[in-house]
């Protein structure tokens, strides 16, 4: 049957989706193809109104289309991504996406997307809705539901919105996809969740962008600021706050924005933004950090932000989330394993997908939190590299080439991560002597090893995580 609220439900499906974002309708569509008869259950089916999950790098774009969602960004008003453009201490770096063939230098470049979130989420929604083997149901998964015997999750208890009836659905698998405050992710393990900071989110109108079509980046002796368009009128903006969050309700948060973030914008951004901090109710997230997790839970998967989550400054989390569906569903797929209830086999899988998935998923989890280091830096070593960082770009070349291509999406290699990372670090080293000269060469001199080993400590913890196999 295709996709639907029918309050006549059958009890048992092949899988239960907890959650219609980004990833329960694109995995669900997968399965359905594959003749497996998938139910999702999404609390709210009314369009979300969020503000991140609005950009779409070039490689989560070439997912998209790959399980067959093209569509989903057609008549939303998205607006295409060419690039970035980075503004360190009021000095602009262009940072275009990669060409698309290197042959040709005045060739089309890659591009990504930007959208309202809550319109692409209704498209991903209506394109499960009308495929055969999907049902939606609208309720609240109230607990997971274990064999007493095994200890497997079964099936999934949920309280319907609109009447608050209690029912029971069953399958041999649930996928917990239930986004970045997930209710389920401690019946698999107890990690904790790492806040490093917090968005503040503005929808901007007709701003006058430095760079049409390109994200921007505003670093420098503040939080990082990062500002990109989402509809032919609408422009998002997001800045960063470190430590406690000012109150909004007595209009300290406010007064922050105007002191710190203000004075550090474009000339041609800051009229729309005044209008915006004074008309609009200041919306704020966590930006969180969980590594990935082997999923052990026989009958039960992670996926999305309910797995996996880094500082979204480099807007890679939905294109690590389309990557994850490509691989398990392919992994699933009945030619391998042919029955769901095989929990030894689908273990042996889980496994596999956990280190597949690191090619493009450790280098956007690391690089994510990486860059934001280096762009929030707090730290005299730490404002070194990122100086560093932004000389580096300068050079052009494969010094933009490189690192954008990595945070695209479109270069899945750790190693490169790593080489492109370490040549900042040593980059921004000879920088410092430069800029110091023979008067600051003692400083430069001590700064040389105190920067590498910030460099080390910086990347290295999130190197670890990526390599452990638990």
């Amino acid at each position: 049957m295709s996709g639907t609220e029918s309050p006549k439900l059958s009890r048992e499906y092949d899988v239960v989706i907890i959650g219609a974002g980004v990833v329960g309708p694109t995995l669900a569509v997968q399965l359905a193809k594959q003749g497996r008869k998938v139910l999702i259950v999404e609390r709210d089916l009314a369009e979300p109104d969020r503000i991140v999950g609005e950009l779409l790098q070039p490689g989560g774009l070439k997912t998209l289309k790959k399980l067959g969602f093209g569509a989903a960004v057609e008549g939303i008003d998205a607006v295409k991504v060419a690039g970035y453009e980075v503004i360190f201490n009021k000095k602009s770096t262009h940072i275009p996406y990669p060409l698309i063939d290197k042959a040709s230098p005045n060739g089309p470049r890659e591009e990504g997307i930007s959208f309202h979130h809550g319109r692409f989420i209704m498209k991903l929604r209506q394109i499960a809705r009308e495929t055969e083997n999907i049902t939606i149901l609208e309720a609240t998964v109230s607990e997971l539901i274990r064999n007493p015997n095994t200890d497997n999750v079964i099936g999934v208890k949920v309280k319907d919105t609109k009447t608050g009836q209690s029912s029971h659905y069953f399958a041999p698998l649930t996928v917990v996809s239930d986004g970045t405050f997930s209710k389920f992710r401690k019946e698999a393990h107890t990690k904790p969740v790492k806040i490093s900071s917090h968005f503040v989110g503005i929808e901007l109108t007709d701003p006058v962008m430095p760079r049409k079509y390109h994200g921007h980046v505003i670093v420098g002796d503040h939080a990082p600021v990062l500002i990109y368009q989402i509809g032919t009128h609408e422009t998002r903006i997001l800045c960063d706050i470190q430590g406690p969050m000012p109150s909004s309700a007595n209009g300290d948060l406010k007064a922050h924005l105007v002191k710190t973030v203000l004075p550090n914008l474009p000339e041609s951004v800051k009229p729309s933004f005044e209008k915006a901090i004074e008309s609009q109710r200041l919306r704020t997230m966590p930006n969180s950090f969980l590594p990935p997790y082997v999923n052990n839970t026989p009958g039960m998967i992670l996926l999305g932000d309910a797995l996996n989550m880094r500082h979204p400054l480099t807007g890679g989390g939905m294109t690590v989330a389309f990557n994850d569906v490509l691989l398990i569903s392919e992994l699933l797929h009945p030619k391998l394993v042919p029955s769901l209830k095989d929990y030894t086999l689908i273990a042996h899988q889980l496994k596999t997908f956990h280190w597949q998935r690191k090619n493009l998923g450790s280098v956007v989890n690391i690089l994510a939190q990486a860059l934001y280091s280096l762009f929030g830096a707090d730290t005299a070593d730490l404002k070194v590299l990122q100086s560093g960082c932004f000389k580096y770009f300068e050079l052009g070349g494969e010094c933009v080439n490189g690192p954008v291509s990595l945070l695209s999406g479109l270069l899945p290699k750790p190693v490169v991560l790593f080489n492109h990372f370490f040549a900042v670090a040593f980059y921004a080293v000879y920088a410092n002597f430069k800029e110091k000269g023979l008067n600051g060469f003692f400083t430069a001199f001590i700064q040389a090893f105190t920067a590498l080993y910030a460099a080390c400590v910086v990347i290295f913890p999130y190197i670890i995580e990526e390599m452990k196999w638990y």
